[in-house]
């Protein structure tokens, strides 16, 4: 599909009146975890949108073109706040969490499965063992505050056990810069960069917010530690992009991105209700994907073809099962960052900057939040909790009665 070929709606005809932008939730008791999953993607594209726009308004003086950006992020706000109400009020906080590391793994796996650029992968594949030992650590929250079991928020499509362990996650902060994108880069690469920086701000944004309204203290923590290692991943994700893209070029390829995966997800999606929003939208950002393309050509003199060659649209998104993936994956969790490069941590310098930021943030090991949730649960239960296939294939990661806080992080 090529959505420049398309004949987009007027955006004047876009606006929804009250009864139209609040939509039908879910039931959170019989949902398909990808459709939770989708919903929280989606309304964090639309924040990225809205983002990107009120920045490129305040480094832009030509009022025109600011009444164009405002135009457009209005409809975009309204598409977000429909999304967001998409929610059931009666899914808890750390239920919508599961989803948001759900999203976290099979988002990351399918990308990662996608890309050409060997670095984009690497950064993928590193961070995807992340996100994944988070959904472990939360899973283990939720059974041990509420009694739930997270298996059934996920339904089988991702297991829960460790990944990378929390504690070794946290680096020196110049260790979370990758090489900039360049703007020969193949398409499908710049789109899985903003796609998954989108996502991981998202989250980042989502633990900053909850943190505070968490109701009980190692909640609260846990979501302190989580939350400064998702705006480590949105400073390594971010790294990749292009820097010397322009505002225009970014606008177009935000919207080429938001049509894509609106499409991706009419394509994906199993509920009826939620499927027709996203038909609907899918028709709105062909409207945006056009002014920006417009606006690109009045005020930077570019074909959007300069941006964006050939306009097809790369196959859809559908999320599935990434099981065996993220257990090849798991290959990586000894690895750490050396500037650039990923590597294992018994390769660094004893001295390394990653070894003086550890002893800052975890001198106190027993102190760190995602080790008190697994030593906690393990205390209560005689082990923890976890939904996997199969034993780890990391030997290192198969003891459920001892959370494992040395691998990737101490000299073996």
């Amino acid at each position: 599909m090529n959505p420049f070929q398309l004949k987009p709606e007027k955006m004047t005809d876009a606006f929804m009146d009250w009864q139209q932008l609040y939509p039908r939730s879910y039931d959170k008791r019989a949902v398909d975890p990808y459709t939770r999953v989708r919903v929280i993607l989606m309304n964090g594209t639309e924040f990225e949108a809205a983002g990107y726009s009120h920045q490129f308004q305040r480094h832009e003086a030509n009022n025109d073109l600011r009444r164009e950006l405002a135009m457009m992020r209005r409809q975009e706000q309204q598409q977000q706040k429909k999304i967001a109400c998409l929610k059931p009020m009666d899914e808890t906080v750390l239920e919508h969490t599961i989803g948001y590391e759900q999203l976290a793994v099979d988002l990351t796996a399918g990308l990662a499965k996608r890309v050409t650029c060997a670095h984009v992968k690497s950064a993928l594949d590193f961070a995807l063992l992340e996100d994944f030992d988070h959904l472990y650590r939360y899973a283990d929250l939720l059974e041990m505050e509420h009694g739930e079991y997270a298996e059934r928020l996920v339904g089988g499509y991702t297991e829960i056990m460790p990944g990378r362990p929390t504690i070794s996650e946290h680096r020196c902060p110049m260790d979370a810069i990758c090489p900039p994108g360049k703007p020969d880069a193949q398409l499908f690469d710049k789109m899985a960069v903003q796609v998954i920086t989108a996502a991981e701000q998202q989250t980042m944004n989502y633990y900053m917010n909850v943190c505070g309204l968490y109701t009980s203290d190692l909640g609260r923590k846990l979501y302190q530690e989580i939350g400064m290692i998702e705006e480590q991943h949105v400073t390594q994700y971010g790294s990749l992009m292009d820097p010397a893209c322009t505002w225009l070029e970014g606008l177009l390829m935000h919207q080429y991105v938001e049509a894509w995966l609106y499409w991706s997800c009419m394509e994906d999606e199993t509920d009826p209700n939620v499927k027709k929003l996203w038909e609907n939208f899918f028709q709105l950002e062909l409207a945006h994907l056009h002014k920006a393309a417009e606006l690109l050509k009045t005020y930077e003199k570019k074909d959007w073809q300069q941006v964006i060659p050939g306009g097809e649209f790369p196959e859809p998104f559908l999320f599935e099962p990434n099981i065996e993936y993220v257990r090849q994956a798991l290959k990586m969790v000894d690895f750490t960052a050396e500037k650039e490069a990923f590597k294992p941590v018994n390769m660094l310098p004893k001295d390394y900057d990653f070894f003086v930021y550890q002893k800052a943030v975890n001198a106190n090991v027993d102190a760190v939040p995602s080790h008190q949730v697994i030593d906690r649960s393990i205390r209560l239960r005689g082990k923890d909790y976890r939904a996997e296939t199969a034993p780890s294939p990391i030997p290192a990661l198969q003891n459920r009665t001892i959370d494992n806080t040395t691998l990737g992080r101490i000299y073996q």
